[in-house]
């Protein structure tokens, strides 16, 4: 019976330091599963200025997040319509933000300029908003008309 079990040991050596071998060459596992937090993401307009402030988690081991703010911008006049296609800008505004704990805080802002200007009576509007981790690949749209 021992004859067997050292027979067993010999043929378990190999195996044992060849599974040691893989996990040591397989490298370190980066835990992360990188999303917005729906949330505690807030946009506002002030003006003709869009801000988003929000918050990714998940991030896992990330030194930094690269975001983009985009929007469309149009101009609506005093009865609530958005006159003419030429009174209408796609927007955009990006940073890069630090991570710490695996997670990264944002804000971003953007600000539509219309040629002719979109004056009283008529306002800005903005809609079509969303924020993009082009890090991660992630996007957050964000409904409604600011």
């Amino acid at each position: 019976m021992r004859r067997s079990m050292r027979r067993s040991a010999l043929f378990l050596l190999p195996a044992a330091t060849a599974m040691t071998a893989v996990s040591l060459l397989a490298g370190p596992a980066y835990a992360g599963s990188p999303h917005f937090i729906s949330s505690a993401t807030s946009a506002s307009r002030s003006g003709d200025t869009l801000t988003v402030s929000g918050k990714e988690a998940g991030l896992g081991d990330e030194a930094q997040v690269h975001d983009v703010l985009s929007a469309t911008a149009l101009c609506i006049n005093g009865g609530g319509h958005h006159p003419h296609a030429v009174n209408k800008e796609s927007v955009s505004s990006e940073g890069t933000f630090p991570v710490q704990n695996g997670k990264a805080d944002f804000s971003l802002s953007v600000t539509a300029t219309f040629s002719p200007s979109c004056s009283p009576p008529m306002t800005v509007e903005f809609t079509n908003v969303s924020v993009t981790d082009t890090t991660n690949g992630i996007t957050l749209n964000i409904p409604g008309t600011f």
